[in-house]
């Protein structure tokens, strides 16, 4: 019988060199990509100068929990992911990299989500672990929402959009502004497949005060209800979500930046109404 693990015990675990005992609880898939020969060495090299772990973040997600351990100088970074059962779904050793100089230039601005009901936060944060769009500065404190019953995003058949919650649900302004571009005749992609030549995909960008820009991406084709130079209100409704673009299932991608240009610009930090900042595992809700 061997050890099981808890996820409150991983980090001591892993500085006390328990690799075997952490490989045995991993997925047959993750054992498929490294031996345990190759994951001892890595991990060895990995603990090299570390004195302790402790837990930076842990986060709820939809079928695991996911906990972020940080080296006692935050430089090292283990992102585990444990399933319900215990077992070891995802596990990442990594430098740990944020950016304090953007992390602390916030939106003069302040915002509401831009969605009626309840979203999940699937992407949202301060690290790339809880965020992948933060070591990309045009995107940095993005927000990507998806919809949630029961610890699921879809009902049913997963290969059509229709059967995704979030999918077709109404995307509002997120505060007062004009619209400044849209791009609206993208198609949808089938979910698992992506468009990356659109990236963004059907879109919605609305320049606010202080020359701040909002970034509303991935809608559904043909149902943005607004026109370039219109001037639109907090709360208005803008569109559908849909499922276009470097999307691989319908969620909404929410981002304020510096500049009409997503490519070429910067994502601020955002500042909400409500003063919260919501992070990856929350569930959010606005226009109600």
């Amino acid at each position: 019988m061997f050890k099981v693990i808890t996820p409150e015990e991983f980090g001591t675990y892993f500085h006390s060199g328990e690799y075997e005992t952490i490989y045995r609880q991993t997925t047959e898939e993750f054992q498929n990509l490294i031996s345990i020969e190759q994951f001892t060495e890595l991990a060895r090299s990995f603990n090299e100068g570390v004195t302790s772990y402790h837990i930076e973040f842990r986060t709820n997600m939809l079928d695991s929990i996911h906990y972020v351990w940080l080296d006692e100088r935050e430089e090292k970074a283990i992102s585990v992911s444990f399933d319900e059962t215990g077992i070891i779904q995802r596990l990442i050793l990594k430098p740990y990299v944020i950016y304090p100089k953007t992390d602390k230039r916030l939106t003069k601005n302040r915002y509401d989500m831009p969605i009626k009901g309840e979203w999940f936060v699937f992407w949202g944060g301060l690290n790339e672990f809880i965020n992948y769009h933060y070591v990309y500065e045009s995107q940095r404190y993005a927000y990507d929402l998806v919809q949630v019953q029961n610890n699921k995003t879809y009902k049913e058949n997963p290969s059509k959009n229709e059967n995704y919650y979030a999918f077709n649900q109404e995307i509002l302004a997120p505060a007062d502004g004009k619209v400044v571009k849209i791009i609206n005749g993208i198609e949808d992609n089938v979910p698992g497949e992506m468009n990356p030549d659109v990236p963004e995909g059907n879109c919605v960008i609305i320049e606010h005060k202080h020359k701040e820009y909002s970034m509303l991406a991935h809608l559904k084709q043909h149902s943005i209800q607004v026109q370039e130079g219109e001037i639109v209100s907090a709360g208005q409704f803008i569109g559908l979500c849909g499922n276009s673009g470097n999307s691989s299932e319908p969620h909404l991608h929410f981002q304020v930046m510096d500049t009409v240009d997503f490519t070429k610009g910067k994502s601020i930090r955002i500042r909400f109404h409500d003063g919260k900042e919501p992070i990856q595992g929350d569930t959010v809700s606005s226009f109600n």
